[in-house]
């Protein structure tokens, strides 16, 4: 192990950089396209259908594991066609500055207790800055594409999303009150205690407001009436093909991805144990802290999909009222609680 250690210590501080970002981005890339997998197996058995199970690997089928794998080959080798009169260089950068943010915002990511890759003191802006960053992409490959229909779904699509980013916004308002913090992972021990002492209670409507408002952002079911396919065709993105598709698809599970996290992390105590202070502390003991994350990242994940299989679609005018009319002013409405319930030191969250 020293030896290791100071082999490490070693390389040059641009090599650390590039490794740590490949350790993150790697099961991250591994994880978006298997979500892919798990969304068509998930719902398919909530329908009483099989999904995907007949692609596998050395010809085995292995529950149609090999599907994510046989989709990207596909998508690699299609034709990019680029619509005559499009703004060829906005087209292709469209794709990208969907995705970027979505990875960018997970070198201030906390895994556990001083796992991450850059611990800046203003961590909880810099996810707001990023996430902010999405929309530019949407609108950009709507206008670029040269197409009303790409334009049309381009501008609602956005709407919505700036609508519930604010809602989103203020819902992390409410978690910096409490914790009195910027830094993600100084958010995560402002909840150390047990399972009562994490935001999700004194935060809960913030709570549920932030993960709604994550799903309609990430343009999900049931708040996809900018994919509506019997009204406009499939949004924003309808005139991309091959790779350019795929990066929109894979951001869009990225986000997914993003936001179960922080919702684990702002609200759910993020890597700490759901037994902690209590009987069963000393027997959990044993398991990491990472893996507690991920268990309630998954549990967060698992909803998305729930909710497709579920819920049917928004009309377009419910959307916005809920963002504007509803949520919006309840999170304002309970940031000053948490600000009273703060000053007050209301116990055992403020005490």
């Amino acid at each position: 192990m020293d030896m290791l250690i100071s082999l490490w210590e070693a390389l040059p501080l641009i090599v650390q950089i590039l490794l740590k970002i490949t350790v993150i981005m790697l099961p991250l890339m591994i994880l978006v396209a298997y979500y892919t997998y798990a969304e068509r197996k998930v719902i398919g058995h909530m329908q009483v259908r099989m999904g995907p199970n007949r692609v596998g690997f050395f010809g085995f089928r292995l529950l149609g594991l090999g599907q994510p794998i046989a989709d990207a080959v596909k998508l690699m080798f299609k034709e990019i066609v680029i619509p005559s009169g499009a703004n060829k260089l906005l087209f292709l950068i469209a794709p990208l500055l969907g995705i970027a943010p979505a990875l960018a915002a997970w070198a201030v990511f906390p895994f556990d207790t001083g796992l991450v890759l850059a611990d800046i003191n203003a961590g909880l802006l810099y996810i707001l800055a990023l996430t902010s960053l999405g929309v530019y992409g949407v609108i950009i490959a709507g206008w670029a594409s040269n197409s009303k229909y790409a334009l049309l779904g381009a501008v609602r699509s956005a709407a919505q999303i700036v609508a519930y980013e604010i809602a989103m916004g203020f819902a992390l308002v409410g978690v910096l009150v409490a914790a009195g913090s910027l830094n993600l992972g100084e958010i995560v021990e402002a909840q150390n205690g047990s399972l009562l002492h994490w935001f999700w209670l004194p935060l809960l409507p913030l709570f549920l407001i932030y993960f709604i408002s994550g799903v309609a952002e990430t343009n999900r079911a049931p708040f996809d009436v900018a994919e509506g396919e019997s009204e406009i065709v499939a949004g924003f993105h309808v005139e991309y093909s091959g790779m350019t598709f795929a990066v929109f698809f894979l951001a869009e599970y990225a986000n997914m991805i993003l936001i179960s996290a922080l919702s684990a992390l702002m609200f759910l105590g993020g890597w700490l144990s759901p037994f902690q202070g209590t009987f069963a502390e000393p027997w959990f003991a044993w398991v990491p802290g990472i893996l507690w994350l991920v268990i309630k990242t998954f549990f967060f994940m698992f909803l998305f999909l729930w909710f497709r299989a579920t819920f049917p679609r928004y009309r377009y005018d419910q959307i916005m009222r809920l963002g504007w009319k509803v949520f919006i002013p309840i999170t304002i409405v309970w940031i000053v609680v948490i600000a009273l319930m703060k000053v007050q030191q209301v116990p055992w969250w403020f005490s």
